[in-house]
Parts: structure tokens; C-alpha cells; sequence
């Protein structure tokens, strides 16, 4: 008790030094902890939306791409799959599919029409306002609703794809009518619509104002009009019934289908009807394909690892110079304490509680950041995953 009463009273004294040692050592040991605790929790939430993830149904190509788009709302553009394929599924009897339109966005997050199926199926619940009932409704995850400081009652307007484009879309203006709660995956950071929405949206459906009112009719006075009708840039009580869409909807196109099987054995059998590669569309296994992408990853993360290694094992050669440059500095003052009387035991335990108690509020401090993290990694985890797609 005497030796950790002297070493506290002179690292309270050398408190500059002994701060800089104390935190340098915390960094030491924060850091692997740090990055395993994220690493592991990134692992975890990757492999658990693939595997709540069955199937999945797209366009032939890249299975990397298709699986980003559809589960976790990338910028990807796979190559669209129509309804046709929806409804090939539909009438097979063996799964439900749930399409998944993902190629718009809206002030910087990534605009999902589908159908509410698809909130079952995720296990999405509204916090506040309600769900999706007519087209032009939208739907808001948590995040988006924090960083763009919208709720129930305010709008959003899409973002046209492209600046220059002649096709004639206009953005579409839509009531934010719900707000999902949050989940800490990649719906947090989407905007839900129902598709037929993002199929206005893209232009394939929309509506037109009255040119010819009946009075102009009546008196014989209405105008020809031509193709260059207005569309409306919002859909209200007034102007809904007007929306149409052209051409037949088993040709409309949506990113991607979430396929739910009946059962092991129905999937088994749809995914055999999807084996040839003539093919235009393919049936995957999302857990296969993130599993593999994280595999690849984690073999990165062992040179991360030994590059950790590394650099903890130069620090703390480091901080043991710096102790030992301080215990030859204090040569004269050990010699005093000797000719006073203190045995060389008791200078070794004084020099040894000055040394543990560093160590032991290092260890503190980084024990104390640890669960810091381990309690947040999900949230952060989560916020990560969609920046980054």
C-alpha cells in the first residue's frame, strides 16, 4: 500500500508525462479491440440480410451487382427484370416475390418502390403516421427522416437521373405519409413508395390536364389539342383518377425480385427452372453472394490485423523506452531513497505500482471505449453500410 501510495502521489505530480503514457498505452489497446468489435458486428449484418434474404430474381449478370441493389440499395444499375417475371412466380404457386424498383432517388437516398409485402416481410413498422395506401405516398426510413428533418405532412421531390433528358419525366412530388422505425440496416436510409409510383417516376405512367372543359364543349368553342399535354409534377385527390400507365404491365421493369419460397422444397424446384444460361433472368442465393464478398474482405483484414500487430508492438517498445529513459533519469533519486534506507525490493515495487497503475487506467480508459463501441457498433454499423452503398 505504501509503494501504490508513493507511485500515485508522483504520477499525480508528473501528470503531463504520465497523461501521455496513459493515453498512448489506451490507444494501444483500444484500437484492435475497436476494429474486431466493428469488424464482427459489419460480418454479423452483412450475412444477416443475406440470409433473411431466401432468393432472389434479376436480370442475368452480375450477382454482386443485383444483390447490392436489392438488399441494401446501392448505386448499382443492374439490368431490369420485367413484371413478367413477377408474375411467372405468382402463378408457379411455390413463393411469393416481392419486386424491388431501386434506380431513383431523392435528396441523396435511394427511392424503393415495391409493394407492402415487403414490409412484412422485412418486419417494417410505421412509428409515426401510416403506411403506403395510394400512389405518389412515400414512406420514410429513420435516418432519413433525422438528416433531412422531414416528417408526416412534409414532401419529397425525386431527383431526374438525368439533367438533359428528353424523354419528358419530370420529377415527381410526393407526401411523406409514414415513417418507419428504426431498424439499423439499409431501410433506415430508404424512402418506400409503391411501385407503381417509381413507374410514374420513371414516366411510364402519368396524368394529364383537363385542355377541353365542358362549357368550351358546350359552345362549340374547344380546341384541338395535341400530344403536348402537361404532366402533372404531383399526384393529389383531384388529378389521381387521371394516371394512367401505357403498354401492358407485364413489360414494366423493376430492379430486382425478393423471392420467398413455401418452402425448401418449392425453392429448390424454382431454382432448377432458372439453371439455363440462356436464360435472361437468374434466380440467386443472396447469402452465398455476401458470404463470398466477406470472405474476400476478411482476408484483407488478416494483413490489417498483422499491421496492427506490428505497429501496437513498435508503440509499446516505445512507451517501455520512455519508462526506462525515466527510470535512468531518475538514477540520482533512487540512490537517495537507497542511502535513506529503502531496501532495493521496496525501489523495485515503487518503480513497479508507478508502472501498473499506468497500464491498469490505460486499461480503463480503452475497456471504457470498447463498450462504447460494442454498444453503438450496430447503429454505427448500420449508418456505415448505407453510406458507403
Amino acid at each position: 500500500m505504501n509503494a501504490l501510495y508513493l507511485a500515485f502521489a508522483y504520477l499525480r505530480y508528473h501528470w503531463g508525462r504520465s497523461l501521455v503514457l496513459t493515453l498512448v498505452a489506451a490507444l494501444i489497446m483500444f484500437v484492435p479491440i475497436a476494429t474486431q468489435i466493428l469488424l464482427s458486428t459489419s460480418e454479423r449484418a452483412l450475412v444477416a440480410r443475406g440470409d433473411a434474404t431466401p432468393l432472389l430474381l434479376g436480370s442475368r449478370g452480375s450477382q454482386l451487382d443485383l444483390t447490392m441493389a436489392a438488399l441494401y440499395f446501392s448505386d448499382e444499375r443492374p439490368d431490369p427484370v420485367t413484371m413478367r417475371e413477377v408474375e411467372a412466380v405468382w402463378d408457379s404457386g411455390l413463393a411469393v416475390p416481392i419486386p424491388v424498383h431501386s434506380a431513383f432517388s431523392s435528396a441523396g437516398f435511394r427511392i424503393v418502390g415495391t409493394t407492402l409485402d415487403y414490409f412484412d416481410f422485412r418486419g417494417l413498422t410505421v412509428s409515426d403516421g401510416r403506411s403506403l395506401s395510394i400512389l405518389g405516398d412515400a414512406v420514410i426510413g429513420a435516418d432519413v427522416a433525422q438528416s433531412l428533418g422531414k416528417g408526416v405532412g412534409d414532401t419529397l421531390v425525386s431527383s431526374p437521373e438525368n439533367l438533359f433528358d428528353l424523354d419528358g419525366v419530370y420529377p415527381l412530388e410526393m407526401p411523406i405519409v409514414g415513417v418507419l422505425a428504426p431498424t439499423n440496416s439499409p431501410d433506415d436510409q430508404a424512402i418506400f413508395v409503391d411501385i407503381k409510383t417509381a413507374w410514374v417516376i420513371q414516366g411510364i405512367g402519368h396524368g394529364h390536364e383537363d385542355v377541353v372543359t365542358a362549357a368550351e364543349v358546350a359552345a362549340g368553342t374547344a380546341a384541338l389539342s395535341n400530344a403536348a399535354v402537361v404532366q402533372y409534377q404531383r399526384i393529389t385527390d383531384e388529378n389521381i383518377d387521371s394516371f394512367h400507365f401505357h403498354g401492358s404491365q407485364d413489360g414494366f421493369p423493376t430492379t430486382a425480385v425478393i423471392v420467398v419460397p413455401n418452402d425448401a422444397r418449392s425453392g429448390t424446384i424454382l431454382k432448377g427452372r432458372y439453371l439455363d444460361s440462356e436464360n435472361p433472368a437468374q434466380l440467386i442465393e443472396p447469402a452465398g453472394v455476401i458470404q463470398s464478398l466477406v470472405d474476400r474482405i476478411f482476408r484483407i483484414k488478416a494483413l490489417l490485423d498483422a499491421v496492427t500487430l506490428i505497429i501496437a508492438i513498435a508503440a509499446l517498445a516505445a512507451i517501455g523506452l520512455a519508462v526506462f529513459l525515466s527510470y535512468r533519469l531518475r538514477a540520482r533519486e533512487i540512490a537517495t531513497a537507497v542511502k535513506l534506507g529503502a531496501r532495493r525490493g521496496m525501489v523495485l515495487r515503487l518503480l513497479s505500482a508507478e508502472t501498473i497503475t499506468l497500464l491498469s487506467l490505460s486499461a480503463l480508459i480503452a475497456a471504457t471505449g470498447a463498450a462504447i463501441v460494442s454498444r453503438n457498433s450496430e447503429a454505427w454499423v448500420g449508418w456505415l453500410l448505407a453510406l458507403g452503398s
